[in-house]
């Protein structure tokens, strides 16, 4: 998108949320800073989170994030948009294990 960011990321136990953003903010900025030798401000102060429920949430936020490009009207299908997971240019993890099978709430495993 040309003017945000939709991603799907999985804390660790050693980089928190926050800092895996503060990271990945930083080090475009300072890339960007350096190509276009200027210091123009890129990023928003903050970020917007949302925490996963289960493995239909995680599935509904991964499609929205790809159809993202196509409601922009930048491109007829998500596979045409260059910068997308779904180009196909990008290997992408898999769905994090603790989603992996489960429900939401209080239901049981899905078998």
């Amino acid at each position: 998108m040309p003017n945000h960011l939709h991603l799907l990321l999985t804390p660790s136990t050693v980089t928190s949320l926050e800092k895996a953003v503060q990271l990945i903010k930083g080090g475009s900025s300072h890339e960007i800073h350096k190509e276009r030798e200027n210091s123009v401000k890129i990023w928003q102060e903050g970020f917007h989170d949302w925490t996963i429920r289960d493995a239909q949430d995680w599935r509904a936020k991964a499609e929205y994030i790809r159809l993202n490009p196509v409601r922009a009207k930048l491109a007829d299908k998500s596979e045409d948009w260059p910068f997308s997971s779904a180009s196909g240019r990008y290997t992408l993890d898999a769905i994090p294990d603790r989603y992996a099978g489960f429900a939401s709430g209080a239901k049981a495993p899905v078998t």
